[in-house]
């Protein structure tokens, strides 16, 4: 169901509760409150009411409806909502568990009842509410009307009570002092919006009509945005060892206590990308829309940033990152401006790769924009560092002892004989073979940089800074 509306840029996306007459009233609310305003656009209103579906096993039904809810705000998510109503109070005992599972905003309806006492009833202690057992437990209303401020008195009243049944818990109400009365289980009918004035007269105290108080409230625009956690997308399985290894980074350099205070990540493992190094030294099929294929889909699960724990595919960066709309972290050059921070006085800096990383030529001009002149091995020991990487006893292939690290060794070696004190581990297998911060060669010894820690730390400190 779909409602016209003069809304701005307004989308709201209407969640039928455990009563689905009572979303419908929400959504009959909103359309009706805004009908009487001048607006310069139309929007549209959703309205949900799937069927619940609960396992004949499911010892909890309200698991069932909580998975339900969250379905139907994934389905607003992609047509486009701009935020949820859930007119169902039975619903804002977990609207937290949403919210953290959500981007958008979550009408809070008992914050909006909140707001309106606040405002047409200042002075006013007593809170009387009609609520389910359910709700009672759970505290809902006492989070919100909390002492000294406000008291809040109970009545029960289940789901589908009638206007009679209701109206005893009511008289129990004001019996006990209340000032005034919500309606915390099925919203008041259009019948019974009506006849409630009688009733609240005869009542001598007001009696909330939920419904267009909730739908007043969205309208104003006064709820918080949702607040999700921050989110690094990860682009993997180039190579999956590397990938690994670098998500190993990003929880060894999270200060955390708990598992909650780790960062959120969301990992497209896809080694099936074309080899990057194979199409940039002429022979290989172009990565390039694998790339961006993969990154889309982290954009469109949610992700802040992306890494790409690979350092060759970094020369394809340029190409993708115009037509995305979250940043990559660029891993070549928080790495390099590390080097220049933590090491002012280097000249030369040593960078261990592919053929295709040297060729494309990203490193070295990473360097020299921080004043930096890359040095990578000779021919010989190029093509020993490739075996290291590549070679049927190569990284890629699983192994970390035996020829591959004598390969590398000879090629630090060399480097070293060039004069250099810093070098750049700039393929992500190479820390796997290389895992210690200085190899100690024949004639001195050289500090290993390690791109993929880098990159790690600079994910953490960029989602822990959303935090705060």
């Amino acid at each position: 169901m779909n409602g016209r509306y003069d809304g701005g840029r307004q989308r709201p996306g209407v969640v039928a509760g455990i009563e689905p007459l009572a979303s419908s009233e929400e959504m009959f609310g909103l359309l009706r409150e805004d009908s009487g305003r001048d607006g310069n656009g139309q929007a549209e209103a959703f309205f949900a009411a799937p069927a619940l579906r609960a396992p004949a096993c499911d010892a909890a039904p309200l698991t069932a409806h909580k998975l339900r809810i969250f379905d139907a705000i994934r389905v607003f998510e992609r047509r486009g909502a701009t935020t949820v109503l859930l007119p169902c109070f039975a619903s804002h005992t977990f609207i937290d568990e949403l919210r953290a599972n959500t981007r958008l905003p979550i009408v809070d309806m008992v914050e909006a009842v909140r707001a309106h006492v606040r405002e047409f009833f200042p002075g006013v202690r007593r809170i009387g509410v009609l609520v389910s057992e359910t709700v009672r437990a759970s505290g809902l209303f006492e989070r919100y009307f909390s002492m000294p401020e406000f008291e809040v008195i109970h009545a029960r009243c289940e789901e589908g009570a009638g206007r009679a049944t209701r109206a005893l818990a009511c008289a129990r109400l004001v019996e006990q002092g209340a000032q005034v009365i919500v309606p915390g289980v099925r919203a008041l009918s259009a019948v019974d919006r009506v006849d409630g004035r009688d009733e609240s007269r005869a009542l001598s105290v007001p009696l909330i009509d939920v419904p267009l108080v909730y739908a007043q409230y969205a309208l104003s625009g006064r709820c918080e945005p949702a607040l999700p956690a921050f989110k690094v997308g990860v682009l993997g399985g180039v190579g999956p060892a590397a990938t690994v290894d670098f998500l190993q980074k990003i929880v060894r350099n999270t200060q955390a206590q708990r598992d909650q205070d780790h960062i959120k990540l969301l990992v497209e493992q896809n080694p099936q990308i074309p080899d990057r190094t194979e199409n940039l030294i002429g022979h290989g099929a172009d990565p390039t829309v694998s790339l961006y294929a993969t990154c889309k889909r982290l954009e469109e699960g949610g992700a802040d940033v992306i890494a790409i724990p690979c350092n060759t595919a970094h020369a394809f960066v340029e190409r993708i990152q115009p037509y995305l709309a979250i940043p990559i972290v660029n891993m070549l050059s928080v790495t390099v401006r590390y080097l220049r921070e933590t090491f002012p006085s280097l000249r030369e800096v040593g960078v261990l790769a592919t053929s295709g990383t040297i060729e494309s030529g990203v490193y070295g001009k990473a360097l020299e924009r921080e004043g930096l002149r890359q040095i990578v091995p000779e021919p010989a020991l190029q093509a020993r560092v490739m075996a290291a990487i590549y070679g049927v006893q190569g990284v890629k292939a699983g192994h970390t002892t035996g020829p591959c690290q004598d390969d590398v060794a000879a090629a630090l070696e060399g480097l070293i004989e060039a004069g250099v004190e810093a070098v750049i581990l700039g393929c992500t297998e190479l820390p796997l073979l290389l895992p210690q911060e200085t190899f100690v060669g024949r004639r001195a010894r050289v500090r290993l940089i390690d791109p993929t820690d880098v990159l790690a730390r600079q994910c953490v400190a960029r989602a822990t800074g959303a935090r705060g």
